[in-house]
């Protein structure tokens, strides 16, 4: 269901002439002296791979009082991609790849959901209603989608833009994490790692390969969801829309809650991976 009209001008992911089709707003949703939604780190880094993990934080703006939920619920699954931000960290030094990922909760805005839709700002999670996203004016999701959303993906495209005009290839890697167990069908998901993938089918399958045969894995293929182009966000626009070798990885979330397990598999995938996009891009 449509919220809020949002108008692209985007041609192969660039974002360099966006345009938001919103009310002039007065207040700023995060104050002066609370962070920034997007983070850029390793920004001179080597690797053809730009890593970006779109809901590595659970931060909410002050203003929005914690969208009415206590802290413990911010901290589940609903509110962040728990262990990922670790696991990028140190895969991002290992491959010396740049990394650009957002600090605020995908309760405030999810940033790889299309802002004009309502499952951008999800009034129910994990079978919790949160209360902050009730009702929500238009004007309400255009300051998310400016103040969080924008820039966040603004970022993403400069990176690639620039890469672009330089003539360096690369690919992106969406990295996210899963929830071990489905609550709704309260079924365990045997499968530690999974990638996502939706017309870029190469990528994708050397991975899936590698990791089965080389380190032994259960690799879930499209799991615990499917990527379309109706829901997704990131990939289809930042990779599939300019062409360039696209995928998602998604760890599950018990084997990446410590530093230590993060690191493991950093280490893990730091090899796989580099291999498998060379081959990509040495193939085109």
């Amino acid at each position: 269901m449509r919220l809020v009209e949002i108008s692209f001008s985007c041609i192969y992911g660039g974002m360099n002439d966006m345009k938001l089709q919103y009310p002039v707003l007065s207040d700023l949703l995060i104050a002066a002296d609370e962070p920034a939604p997007t983070v850029g780190e390793r920004a001179e880094g080597v690797s053809p791979m730009l890593l970006i993990a779109d809901h590595a934080g659970n931060l909410v703006p002050r203003s929005l009082q914690r969208l009415g939920l206590p802290q413990a619920e911010l901290d589940r699954h609903m509110g962040m991609d728990i262990g990922i931000l670790g696991v990028s960290h140190r895969l991002s030094e290992l491959l010396d790849a740049t990394l650009i990922h957002q600090r605020y909760s995908r309760l405030v805005i999810g940033c790889n959901r299309y802002p004009q839709y309502e499952s951008a700002f999800a009034a129910m999670s994990d079978q919790t209603c949160v209360p902050g996203n009730a009702g929500l004016t238009v004007a309400d999701a255009a300051r998310r989608s400016t103040e969080i959303f924008m820039p966040y993906h603004a970022a993403i495209a400069r990176e690639l833009d620039q890469r672009q005009d330089s003539k360096r290839p690369t690919a992106l890697i969406a990295i996210h994490s899963f929830t071990p167990h489905h609550k709704v069908l309260s079924a365990a998901r045997a499968w530690p790692i999974a990638i996502l993938f939706n017309r870029d089918t190469i990528t994708a399958h050397r991975l899936i390969n590698a990791l089965r045969d080389e380190a032994g894995l259960n690799v879930g293929v499209s799991e615990p969801y499917k990527v379309v182009d109706e829901s997704e966000y990131s990939k289809l626009v930042h990779g599939e829309q300019r062409d360039i070798p696209v995928v998602e990885i998604e760890i599950r979330q018990d084997p990446i809650t410590t530093v230590a397990d993060q690191q493991k598999w950093a280490s893990l995938l730091k090899p796989i991976l580099r291999r498998a996009v060379d081959e990509v891009l040495g193939g085109r």
